[in-house]
C-alpha cells in the first residue's frame, strides 16, 4: 500500500537557489564529461524512481531525441503545480528552480528517495540550455520551460499542439505523471551527446534493484529500444553477474528483512573462480566505496561460515578461524539497503560511501540469521561452500609464504631491485613512471632513449602467466610477475600497501600486433585482479607507439593509425615519399622511440579506467577464464570489428 497519497505544495520545502550549481557543477554532479551528462539523466530518473518506490509509478520512460535532447517520463502522481504557500510560486517552479527543494524533505514526502540530497532535477535545470517540464495531474496538463535554471514563463496549461525545439515520436499516454525534457548546456559539458549503451547499463542496474517496475529506453537517433522488468530483482542480478562462471551452488542465497524501517536485501552465490565481485547499494544508489552496510555484511559472512565450519567439524578445535580473505574467493554478492531518506548519511556529495554507523549491526544480524538458516536447510550447498572456502584458506597460507619470499627478496636484494629494472633517479613516486616493455630488444631501445631522471624501464621476457586461471601462490612462482611486484613496491595480497607504490604512472608499452595485444591483456588482467587500486587511483596507462614513419626529404611525420597515415599522405602529392611500417618497438632506434612514444611533449597515453567493475569482471572472465563457449560467442560476434596485423 502506498504511503499517504497526499502530495501537494505543502510537502515541498525550499532551501537555496541555483547559482552555486552553475559556479561549481563538479561539486553537485561529480564531473562535466560524459559521466556528468549521464548523471543529469540519473537525477531525473531518480525522481521517477522515488514515485515508484513510494508505490505510485509503474513505468519509467527514457527517450533520446535528435540534437541531444533527452526526455524522462513516468506515470506517477505528477509534480504539484498549485501555488506554494510560503514562496508564492507554483510548486513545480519551486522544485525546478531551487536547490534542495523537493518532496524528500519534511513530512508527507518520500520515505525512501534516491535523489542527490534533493539537488536532483533543479541541478539538471541549472546545467541545461533548455528544459521543459510537463505534468499531468487531476486530468489536467501543465507545462513550464526554463533556460540555465530560470523559468521562461509561468506554469500554464499545455497547448494542444505545442511548438517544441526538438522532434519526437514518443507518445506519453498516461492519466497522471511527470515528463522532463532537457538539453545539457554545451558551455558546461565537454560533450552533450548521451551514450545509448551506457544508459542501457545504467537503467538495467536500477531495474534489478527496484523489482516490479517497467523501464523503457528509446533512441530516436538510431531507432533502438530496450525494455527492462525484473520481478525477482537481486536474484536475477546475481545470476547475470555469475553468467559464464561455474557455480558452487545452483541457486543464489536470498536474504530479505525489514528491521526498524530499514529494508535489508542481500543475494549471495559462490562460483569456482578465485576473484570476488561484491556490489552494494543504498536507496538504489551504487555505493562504490562501500560503507557501514557492506562492513556489516562482511562481518556476518565470515562469522556465519566460521560457525558452520565448527558445527560440521570442518574446523577442529585447534584450528584458527577462517578470515575475511578466505571467504572472499569466488564470492559474488549484492547488498542493498533502503531507509528513510531524512536519516541516510553519505560521506560525499556523490554518494560513493554510506556513513550510517547504526546500519552495520542491523545488516550484520540480518545476514547472519539468513545464512544460519540457509546452512541449516541446505546442508549439501553449505558443505560445497565450505570446501571452497577451506581450499582458499590453504591456498592463502601457501600464497603468504610465496608473498613473504617476494617481499624478503625485494628487501634483501636491492632495497635491491630486480637486475633487469633500469630504475629512475627521482624518488618522488608522483613524478616517476615505470614503462613495462615487451622483450629485451624494445627494452634496450627504451633504456637508451628514456629520460632517466623520471622514467624507469622493466623489460618482460615472453608472456606472463594468465592470472585468471591461477591462485596467488602459483602466480608468485612466476619470475616475471615477482620482478614486477618488487619493482612496484606495493606488495601483494592481504598486506598490499598502495601508499608504497614507487611510481604513479605505470605504462604498458607493447608492439602493435596480436602478440603485443595479448601481453597487454595479460598484464591488465593481473592488475585488475590483484592490484586493482593501481587502476582506480589512475596510475595505469597504455603507450601508443606509431604504426608508420612517413618521410619526404628531410621532413618526417609519424602516423598512429591508418586514417592518420591517409591524412598525412594527402599533403604529399608528389613521389619520393618513404613509408616505413613499424612491426615492433625494437625496430625503432632510441631517439625515435623517445620522440614518438616516451617524450611527454609528444607522446599519446591512454589512461586505463574501470567505471563498471561488474562489466569488466564479466569481460575478463569471458576472455581469460576456463569456459570456452562464451569466449567463442564473443569472438564470433566481434570478429568483423577486429583489426589484425599478422
Amino acid at each position: 500500500m502506498p504511503q499517504s497519497s497526499k502530495y501537494s505544495a505543502e510537502q515541498i520545502q525550499v532551501l537555496e537557489g541555483l547559482e552555486p550549481v552553475r559556479k561549481r557543477p563538479g561539486m553537485y554532479i561529480g564531473s562535466t564529461d560524459l559521466r556528468g551528462l549521464h548523471h543529469l539523466i540519473k537525477e531525473v530518473v531518480d525522481n521517477s524512481i522515488d514515485e515508484a518506490l513510494a508505490g505510485y509509478a509503474k513505468n519509467i520512460w527514457v527517450t533520446l531525441h535528435e540534437d541531444n535532447y533527452i526526455t524522462v517520463a513516468d506515470d506517477g502522481r505528477g509534480i504539484p503545480v498549485e501555488i506554494h504557500p510560503k514562496v508564492g510560486k507554483s510548486a513545480l517552479e519551486v522544485i525546478m528552480t531551487t536547490l534542495h527543494a523537493g518532496g524528500k524533505f519534511g513530512e508527507g514526502g518520500y520515505k525512501v528517495s534516491t535523489g542527490l540530497h534533493g539537488v536532483g532535477v533543479s541541478a539538471v535545470n541549472a546545467l541545461s540550455d533548455y528544459v521543459r517540464a510537463e505534468v499531468r495531474r487531476d486530468r489536467k496538463e501543465y507545462f513550464q520551460e526554463y533556460s540555465k535554471g530560470k523559468a521562461k514563463s509561468k506554469v500554464a496549461p499545455t497547448f494542444k499542439n505545442p511548438v517544441l525545439p526538438f522532434k519526437t515520436n514518443f507518445k506519453w499516454q498516461v492519466k497522471n505523471g511527470t515528463k522532463i525534457t532537457f538539453l545539457a548546456d554545451k558551455t558546461v559539458f565537454s560533450t552533450i551527446t548521451p551514450d545509448f549503451d551506457r544508459l542501457e547499463k545504467q537503467l538495467k542496474q536500477v531495474a534489478y534493484l527496484v523489482a516490479g517496475i517497467f523501464f523503457h529506453l528509446y533512441d530516436e537517433r538510431t531507432n533502438q529500444e530496450r525494455h527492462f522488468y525484473f520481478q525477482s530483482g537481486l536474484a536475477t542480478l546475481i545470476k547475470h553477474l555469475n553468467r559464464n562462471k561455474t557455480l558452487i551452488h545452483p541457486e543464489p542465497i536470498l536474504i530479505h528483512r525489514i528491521v526498524d524501517d530499514i529494508d535489508v536485501e542481500v543475494a549471495i552465490q559462490y562460483n569456482d573462480g578465485f576473484n570476488e565481485n561484491v556490489e552494494s547499494f543504498a536507496n538504489v544508489v551504487p555505493t562504490t566505496e562501500g560503507g557501514s552496510h557492506l562492513t556489516g555484511f562482511r562481518i556476518a559472512l565470515t562469522r556465519a561460515i566460521n560457525d558452520y565450519a565448527r558445527k560440521i567439524e570442518a574446523l577442529k578445535e585447534k584450528d584458527d578461524n577462517l578470515t575475511g580473505e578466505d571467504v572472499k574467493e569466488g564470492l559474488t554478492a549484492v547488498v542493498s539497503i533502503k531507509m528513510n531518506s531524512d536519516n541516510i548519511q553519505f560521506e560525499s556529495q556523490t554518494k560513493e560511501k554510506l556513513g550510517n554507523a547504526e546500519l552495520q549491526p542491523i545488516v550484520s544480524q540480518v545476514v547472519k540469521d539468513g545464512l544460519d538458516m540457509f546452512f541449516e536447510e541446505n546442508p549439501q550447498d553449505g558443505r560445497r561452500i565450505m570446501e571452497k572456502v577451506l581450499l582458499a584458506a590453504r591456498a592463502r597460507a601457501a600464497a603468504r609464504a610465496a608473498k613473504d619470499a617476494v617481499i624478503r627478496k625485494g628487501a634483501l636484494e636491492g632495497m635491491a631491485l630486480p637486475g633487469k629494472l633500469a630504475d629512475c633517479q627521482n624518488r618522488d613516486a608522483a613524478e616517476s613512471e615505470l614503462y613495462i616493455v615487451e622483450g629485451d630488444s624494445a627494452g634496450g631501445s627504451a633504456k637508451q632513449g628514456r629520460d632517466r631522471k623520471f622514467q624507469a624501464i622493466l623489460p618482460l621476457r615472453g608472456k606472463i602467466l594468465n592470472v585468471e586461471r591461477a591462485r596467488l601462490d602459483k602466480i608468485l612462482e612466476f619470475e616475471e610477475i615477482k620482478c614486477l611486484v618488487i619493482a612496484l613496491g606495493t606488495g601483494i595480497g592481504d598486506t598490499v600497501d598502495y601508499e608504497k607504490a614507487r611510481y604513479h604512472r605505470i605504462i604498458i608499452m607493447t608492439d602493435a600486433d596480436v602478440d603485443g595485444e595479448h601481453i597487454m591483456t595479460l598484464l591488465l588482467t593481473f592488475f585488475f585482479r590483484y592490484l586493482p587500486e593501481i587502476i582506480n587511483k589512475g596510475y595505469m596507462y597504455i603507450a601508443q607507439p606509431p604504426l608508420y614513419k612517413i618521410q619526404k626529404g628531410k621532413e618526417v611525420n609519424y602516423a598512429y593509425s591508418d586514417e592518420e597515415k591517409g591524412e598525412i599522405l594527402k599533403g604529399y602529392k608528389e613521389d619520393n615519399v618513404i613509408i616505413q611500417r613499424y612491426k615492433g618497438l625494437g625496430e625503432m632506434n632510441p631517439d625515435q622511440l623517445w620522440e614518438t612514444t616516451m617524450n611527454p611533449e609528444n607522446r599519446v597515453l591512454k589512461q586505463v579506467t574501470v567505471e563498471d567493475a561488474s562489466a569488466a569482471d564479466e569481460v575478463f572472465t569471458m576472455l581469460m577464464g576456463d569456459e570456452v563457449p562464451p569466449r567463442k560467442r564473443f569472438i564470433q560476434t566481434h570478429a568483423k570489428m577486429a583489426t589484425l596485423d599478422i
